[in-house]
């Protein structure tokens, strides 16, 4: 029975292991020069001829990529700074106003509560192709078109922070909350004692969920923002000619590091928050 077990696990691994192959094969790229990644991907990436070559190591490793994007692209650094400039006032924003929203909707019980939270989740569930047009229009009449706050004052207002936060906090115990009341604590002190401390893992995977939401969005710049000294870094891959493939395998790389440095350090708090969310089930 165990040595059943142990085949069993090891062909979980070995599965497992397949969805980091695309990982590791971009990397790998990301430190070949030119020359072998034309001869190896020319024929699908920079329209050569012959045929495509899976090669996982580089034969001739070299950090040419990295400083040519890290040192000779401009570029690369005004989009990596919108990005900045757009997502962590998204993020802030979602603290200040979804977060005492979760609070009164997971803590509070008051007439049209359950049609809010409907809303909610019609408007959590509904891709961005459905209400482009509506959001198009209403930024034009207010002239934000073509600004950073085109990005950011949408996402302040996104709904789904507000759902799972909510969930987290409809998770405490009534007791530890009628306990805080009895201390004297007001509804304030309550929400920032009692409550934003006990819902802590929903609040940081909201947070995490919107980071990488808002830091890989490619259609909303695409559609609001013309100029492109106003673009996100999501936009820079995507723009990068074919003689520079080998920086654009770098610029992935680059890219990915921040949210996979973030995953990892608030996994567990994600899988707290969605756990308490109910997203699991």
């Amino acid at each position: 029975m165990k040595r059943k077990n142990r085949w069993i696990t090891a062909g979980l691994v070995l599965l497992s292991s397949v969805i980091w192959l695309p990982l590791l094969y971009m990397a790998a790229q990301s430190f070949m020069g030119k020359g072998e990644l034309i001869e190896n991907t020319g024929a699908v990436l920079a329209g050569a001829d012959g045929r495509a070559h899976f090669s996982l190591l580089p034969k001739y490793p070299t950090l040419e990529p990295y400083v040519e994007l890290l040192l000779d692209s401009p570029g690369f650094f005004v989009m990596f700074w919108n990005s900045c400039r757009q997502v962590f006032p998204v993020l802030l924003g979602q603290l200040l106003i979804g977060t005492p929203a979760a609070w009164a909707l997971g803590r509070y019980k008051f007439r049209g509560r359950n049609i809010l939270m409907l809303l909610y989740m019609i408007l959590m569930i509904m891709p961005f192709q459905v209400t482009m047009v509506s959001g198009y229009l209403v930024l034009k009449q207010f002239q934000l078109l073509d600004t950073h706050l085109a990005l950011i004052l949408p996402g302040i207002f996104n709904t789904f922070p507000v759902f799972i936060m909510s969930k987290a906090f409809s998770g405490i115990p009534d007791s530890l909350i009628e306990a805080a009341r009895i201390d004297g604590a007001g509804e304030f002190k309550v929400f920032c004692m009692v409550g934003v401390p006990m819902a802590l893992p929903g609040i940081i995977s909201a947070m995490i969920l919107g980071f990488l939401e808002y830091w890989n969005v490619i259609e909303q710049p695409m559609t609001f923002l013309k100029t492109k000294n106003l673009w996100p870094l999501s936009l820079y891959l995507p723009n990068i000619t074919s003689d520079k493939i080998n920086v654009s395998f770098a610029a992935s790389i680059v890219m990915l590091l921040p949210a996979v440095f973030l995953f990892l350090w608030g996994q567990q708090y994600l899988e707290q928050g969605i756990a308490a969310s109910g997203l699991k089930e």
